[in-house]
Order: C-alpha cells, then structure tokens, then sequence
C-alpha cells in the first residue's frame, strides 16, 4: 500500500497541496525581485520551473505522475525555494540546523527514483538484462552518491566563481562537514527509494520500459 493511502490523503487534496506551493513558491520569486535578491531569484525561479515541468511530461508526453508523485516532486523544490527566505536577516538554510538534510533527503529520493524507475525499466525491457533486487539496492545507491558528489563540486564551484566577481553564490556551501552531512542524508534518501519503491514507481517504471520498446521497433 502506498503512504499516502496509509495516511488517508485524497487526491483533491494532494493536488491542493501541490498548487498551494507552487502560489507560495512564485510569492518567494516575487519577494526576490522585490528585494533585489539574485539567490531567492534564482533558486524560487529554477523551483518554479521545475514545478511546472511536471504537468507538462504528463500532459504532452504522457509520463504517468499522478498527484501524489508530483507532489513529492513539488515538495522538494518548493522546500528548498523556501528555505532561501528567513527571519532575522538569515535564511532558513542557516537559522535552523536541520533544514538543509531535509532538502538534501527529500531532493535526493526524487533522484533516487529516477535511477531506480530507469534500471527497473531496462530490467523488464530485455531478456539478456537480470538485475537481482541486491543489485539494484547497490546501484541506487551509488547513483545517488555520484549526483551528491556533483552537486556539492557545482556548489564549490559557483561559491568560488562567485568570491571572484565579489558577488553573493545563489548556492551555499559551508564547509566539509557540511557537506559529508549532505551525502550521508542523500544516502538516506536512496535508501529510502530503493527499499519501496515498487509500489509508488510501477507506472513510471512501465512508461520508461514502452519507450525503450519503441526504440527498438
């Protein structure tokens, strides 16, 4: 049984969720061109994009998300647009302590399953391809750490681009344990994916697999 069915979340009501976040997300944009901040523009901005990626894979591409897979998508963009604003001249990523794991789980399990729906789809698309459930555990898992070495090399990156045009970063990195913290609970998130996944990714799994087919033909 899927969480959401667990905890008794209708659909009208994920989709109220998804679109109240995406109003208060465009408010975090426009407080950012308000206050002339490029890291609230930039973040609350590509947060916003991604946001309305989602219904338009599923309504001109057909990818199968349904409410409660674009609401796990739009929470982790929309936590993160948030966490750029704060009280008291900081932001949420630097006020309170934990902010910035739950981003880095919840964004980590988006990617997390996507790499689990893709390998699950090669695995049910080819005879010559046996993944053992032990395998793809391991795979997830790994896939999720490289994308959390990425990002935390793009992350020093564009913080020294940024000290040597004298500008602020619109990505934060403070330091290395900082940064261990992020891949331990990107971990977190992968282990979370790879453990169930099955029951929330069968029909993006299936999609992936059509499209594969289609190549093939």
């Amino acid at each position: 049984m899927r969480l959401r069915d667990r905890l008794g979340i209708s659909v009208r009501r994920q989709r109220q969720l998804t679109w109240l976040m995406e109003v208060v997300m465009l408010g975090v944009f426009l407080y950012g061109v308000w206050d002339v901040n490029v890291k609230i523009i930039a973040n609350a901005g590509v947060a916003l994009l991604i946001a309305q990626l989602v219904p338009i894979l599923e309504r001109d591409y057909g990818v199968p998300l349904d409410a409660g897979l674009t609401l796990w998508i739009t929470s982790a963009v929309f936590l993160h647009a948030f966490g750029t604003i704060g009280t008291g001249g900081q932001s949420f990523y630097a006020s309170i302590d934990w902010w910035d794991h739950m981003t880095h789980a919840l964004s980590s399990s988006v990617v997390a399953g996507v790499g689990y729906a893709t390998v699950r789809a090669l695995d049910e698309h080819s005879d010559q391809i046996s993944l053992p459930p032990r395998f793809v555990f391991v795979f997830i898992l790994l896939f999720v750490l490289a994308y959390g070495v990425f990002w935390e090399i793009l992350e020093f990156t564009i913080g020294q681009v940024a000290a040597l045009l004298g500008t602020d970063s619109v990505l934060t990195q403070y330091g290395l344990e900082d940064s261990l913290w992020d891949l331990i609970y990107n971990t977190l998130g992968a282990v979370v994916v790879a453990t169930w996944g099955t029951a929330h990714l069968n029909d993006i799994t299936r999609y992936i697999e059509e499209r594969f087919e289609q190549r093939a033909a």
